[in-house]
């Protein structure tokens, strides 16, 4: 956000134009709690480069040289250099939206091949071009079946991301859906099939799991899925580790796929940004949410792109809109587009290597433990159930700089304390999986 410095008789003349006494008289609605009635603490009046300094000491804080083995929705993937080098250019570094397709033919282009990827990748006949994120991708693809359907209720596995079922409850308590949870068995880490076909309803709408699910464990997706439309019931598959795509079949038997496709060149960052993405079949075009770039030719036979369908608030009657968010992450986006292009079919080796350093990473660390729901085929990620609690084991884990899973008890507290998620990519060292493993041996 620029900063624009206002004189105290600038001030004074807002308020004299808006009818206040005073800045406290503005936010007068504010409870008097809630409001900060001192300085921010923070150093004041530094130049550029004291800034700079400041800035690089709290850098010098994090985790930098650590080795670390987080997952759990957030993944760490090598970023090519020329992803940075496309997206700073000054034709996409810009916040607006492409409108006009005489002045954007490049954005639009980027995004139709975007959906394109998306598609070949899922499996799905149509893709939108990026959400938010993977848990507002999730909620909505909810909100879409909803709509498609005309029924009114949502089946949720538990193995999907407890952060994204949180999201969804926000969006569903407010739309007066109703959302019923179905456990994981308890050998597998996978949905348990009893419970769903149990769960599901005349009026249940769609059914959403994870897969890989947030186990690191892949779910048998036609098997739910067959369960699902013997009931009428839609199928939306969320996608949480995008990398895991090019080595495990795409989820073709769903209605919906909800991915979240940070995995493809966007670097992990204090939670954001992130891209979602929502593909489907064809024929539930009309209830996406967010926008569509589509091809065409000009009046002189010339190949062009142009948005073809923008169902969002900001072009139609709110009543009509498929959904209220008004903006995307096209930049995002367009990280994600270079990185699949660069890529192209050395994905599969991406995530071969994947898999490979988990699976090794599994027996290793495994080693003084156990790894829970063995039964079930698993991408990066597994559950290591060690001697120690999870916070004592990750706390000696720190001094050999190395960051530890993340313990599980707090979204299942039927796992126990010891019980942690761990994962492991290519960017993760044969060092430092056995530097982890003697620490907790």
């Amino acid at each position: 956000m620029r900063y624009l410095p206002k004189s105290p008789s600038d001030r004074e003349a807002m308020l004299a134009d808006i009818g206040a006494k005073s800045i406290d008289d503005l936010f007068a609605t504010v409870p008097a709690e809630y409001r900060l009635s001192r300085d921010l603490n923070v150093p004041r009046q530094h130049g550029e480069q004291e800034v700079i300094e400041h800035f690089k000491a709290f850098a010098d804080k994090n985790a930098l040289g650590y080795a670390s083995f987080l997952g759990a929705g957030a993944y760490r993937h090598y970023r090519p250099v020329l992803i940075d080098t496309v997206v700073s250019r000054g034709e996409f570094l810009t916040s607006y939206t492409p409108y006009q397709p005489e002045i954007a033919q490049g954005t639009l282009q980027a995004l139709f091949e975007f959906q394109t990827m998306i598609c070949e990748l899922t499996g799905m006949e149509i893709s939108n071009a990026s959400m938010y994120d993977g848990s507002t991708g999730a909620a909505e693809a909810v909100m879409m079946a909803v709509r498609v359907t005309g029924r009114n209720g949502a089946v949720v596995a538990r193995t999907v991301h407890p952060e994204y079922r949180e999201v969804l409850t926000t969006y569903a308590q407010h739309q007066s859906i109703p959302k019923t949870e179905v456990d994981y068995d308890p050998a597998t880490g996978r949905v348990d099939l009893a419970k769903l076909d149990a769960a599901i309803t005349d009026d249940t709408a769609c059914v959403l799991i994870q897969s890989p699910n947030f186990f690191g464990t892949i779910e048998d997706v036609a098997a739910i899925a067959d369960i699902a439309h013997k009931k009428g019931a839609l199928l939306i598959v969320s996608i949480a580790e995008a990398v895991s795509l090019g080595i495990v079949k795409p989820p073709a038997e769903a209605d919906i796929v909800a991915m979240e496709a940070q995995s493809f060149g966007v670097p992990v960052g204090y939670g954001g940004p992130y891209c979602g993405v929502i593909a489907c079949k064809e024929k539930f075009l009309r209830q996406m949410p967010g926008r569509l770039a589509g091809e065409t030719k000009d009046m002189d036979g010339k190949r062009g792109f142009v948005l073809t369908l923008s169902t969002r608030e900001q072009h139609i009657r709110r009543e009509k809109a498929t959904s209220n968010i008004c903006t995307n992450q096209s930049l995002v986006a367009l990280m994600v587009t270079v990185f699949l292009t660069v890529y192209g079919k050395g994905l599969k080796e991406l995530a071969e290597q994947n898999l490979a350093k988990a699976h090794y990473a599994a027996q290793t660390i495994g080693g003084s433990g156990k790894v829970l729901f063995g039964g079930a085929p698993r991408f990066n990620e597994f559950v290591y159930q060690g001697s120690r609690t999870s916070e004592e084991g990750n706390a000696a884990l720190l001094q050999a700089k190395i960051v530890g899973g993340l313990p599980l008890e707090k979204f299942y507290p039927e796992l126990g304390p010891n019980a942690s998620l761990w994962c492991a990519t290519e960017l993760t060292t044969r060092a430092q999986i056995d530097a982890a493993a003697e620490v907790l041996k």
